[in-house]
């Protein structure tokens, strides 16, 4: 079948008729999880089996879980984890397999209750210029090393049988502005960005998944990375990324317009999916309806980061937990 361009999200803990009538209507590609979607994991796992009964088709579901601010399942049922930056900074010279074991855990927790994918992860690089709301969520400050725990990250995800997506591309990390709030601009030349910011992105670029930054770029396009063709173009052949590529949530008030024009403007552009989040039924609808079906290209990037699903290794999650008090100290994480 022929996937909806969309990632939608739910009201509350279970589908309401009209959700579950748009859904089948619109067939979405995916969706996206939160907390106000959250209570016990059987809730989670029946709430899962409605979205793609509803859509029609083994539909990916994803979720922000970063750990620290952003993670959307929580204590006293799921771990808690301190921020990325925290975490790799205690790990030290252990950062890597500790994040590889962090990652693996979480995946265990989202598999276990019908969740396929993760919003992570997030290699953007940080800065002394990073603003508050992404410094602590980044892994590092040197391009490198991002790209390396980005790996490990990715990897415990994959063994796991959860999808990563890889975010923001291509390359958060200057912006000095909340992009939830407002429109970030980026002066950094392209040589810069290139060396730096863009090139934890390109030695992940065999990843399944990927997710646009709204902001700007100067030196390259006036136009936010979202609704940039010249971006897109840029992270298609310089990055080499050629896998699905998924918006940021477009209800971001970093991006200026009605909602079904910043849809089509996004996958004129070269995205191949629109995330759209926290909105009436109404507008949900009126965003499906402008994204449409997925273009021929996209549905073959669609097929392909779901054929990247599979079944988790097998592992013992108590010794794996242990591993990871061993290497931190038992303090990190809950």
């Amino acid at each position: 079948m022929r996937f909806g361009a969309t990632l939608l999200d739910a009201t509350g803990l279970r589908l309401t008729a009209d959700e579950k009538a748009l859904f089948r209507a619109v067939k979405p590609f995916g969706f996206i999880l939160f907390a106000r979607n959250i209570d016990t994991p059987d809730q989670v796992r029946a709430l899962c089996d409605e979205l793609r009964e509803a859509a029609g088709h083994d539909a990916v579901i994803t979720v922000d879980q970063e750990g620290g601010r952003v993670q959307r399942l929580r204590g006293p049922v799921w771990r808690d984890w301190t921020p990325p930056m925290s975490f790799v900074q205690a790990a030290g010279a252990n950062a890597a397999e500790a994040m590889y074991i962090r990652f693996r855990l979480i995946a265990d927790e989202l598999y276990n209750i019908g969740i396929d994918s993760n919003c992570a992860p997030m290699v953007d690089v940080a800065g002394p210029q990073t603003h508050e709301f992404l410094y602590n969520r980044c892994y590092g400050t040197d391009a490198a090393q991002v790209a390396t725990l980005g790996r490990a990250a990715a990897d415990g995800m994959l063994a796991g049988g959860v999808l990563p997506v890889m975010k923001h591309m291509p390359g958060h990390g200057r912006a000095t502005m909340d992009s939830h709030f407002n429109l970030p601009l980026v002066g950094a030349d392209h040589t810069t960005l290139t060396a730096h910011d863009f090139a934890p992105f390109k030695a992940l670029n065999d990843l399944p998944m990927g997710m646009t930054a709204h902001l700007v770029y100067d030196a390259i396009d006036p136009r936010p990375a979202t609704l940039s063709p010249v971006i897109m173009d840029l992270i298609r052949r310089e990055i080499g990324f050629d896998n699905l590529i998924m918006t940021d949530d477009i209800s971001m008030k970093a991006l200026d317009g009605p909602v079904d024009q910043i849809s089509r403007d996004a996958l004129a552009a070269g995205c191949d999916a629109i995330l759209y989040c926290n909105a009436s039924l109404t507008d949900r609808a009126l965003v499906a309806e402008a994204a449409g079906e997925m273009t021929d290209a996209s549905q073959i990037r669609a097929e392909r980061a779901l054929a990247a699903r599979r079944t988790p290794d097998e592992i013992d999650i108590s010794a794996l937990t242990a591993k990871l008090d061993a290497l931190l100290g038992g303090e990190l994480h809950g």
